[in-house]
């Protein structure tokens, strides 16, 4: 059975990748250059796990201090970069990989919370804030509203993950099955969200106007 502090890292470089392909995504999109798009993948992959490290303690945060967060992040920009059309072939791409991603830094960031000491609570919220600041930083860099703001089961759906960890660690179950359940219910719920336009309630109610870009749900 691998030990914690593998799974973190596995789980973490995974997140890294595929947000940086959700950065990247919408980076050549936007028609940024090279250096733009790789700007994208590494805000877009980093800054939920280097906010969770500073609040924490963990510093300096394994995104500086690890060479394979860094690397992780470029060879997903770089690949996004060359094969732009082939990613874009894929069933809505951004929104799947950015799902994938939120689901795996939710449950590490849970994860690397309990095992820094923190209560319960406040170790699920520490996950949520994993999964979705990726998003908030390539969201707010490329001048969009955040999506967690306007995409109303996003920031839900990485605390079902991050509480399905919590629950299962209060509950003595091993690490790897609650991750892995955590990030499959987050996921789960994020493109049913999708799919099915599922939503909470909006400001202004149902007639609301809606930017063109905001997901559908």
């Amino acid at each position: 059975m691998p030990s914690t502090h593998l799974l973190l890292l596995i789980a973490d470089l995974a997140g890294t990748f595929v947000f940086a392909i959700s950065g990247a995504t919408a980076a050549m999109r936007r028609r940024l250059d090279l250096f733009g798009v790789l700007v994208l993948s590494f805000a877009a992959a980093n800054a939920g796990g280097i906010a969770r490290d500073l609040l924490i303690g963990a510093v300096p945060p394994a995104a500086i201090r690890d060479w394979r967060y860094l690397a992780a992040s470029l060879c997903a920009g770089l690949i996004t970069f060359r094969w732009a059309p082939l990613i874009e072939r894929l069933q809505t791409p951004v929104r799947m990989f950015d799902a994938a991603g939120l689901a795996l830094f939710a449950v590490a960031g849970a994860e690397k919370a309990l095992a820094a000491g923190l209560n319960p609570p406040m170790a699920a919220l520490l996950g949520m804030l994993t999964g979705i600041g990726g998003g908030m930083a390539r969201d707010v860099l490329l001048t969009d509203v955040p999506m967690v703001l306007r995409a109303d089961l996003y920031a839900v759906a990485a605390l079902l993950g991050a509480g399905v960890v919590v629950i299962g660690a209060m509950l003595g179950l091993t690490s790897a099955a609650t991750m892995f359940v955590g990030a499959a219910c987050c996921f789960t719920l994020r493109m049913m969200a999708i799919r099915r336009g599922w939503q909470l309630p909006v400001a202004g109610g149902r007639h609301a106007d809606k930017r063109d870009d905001a997901p559908r749900r």
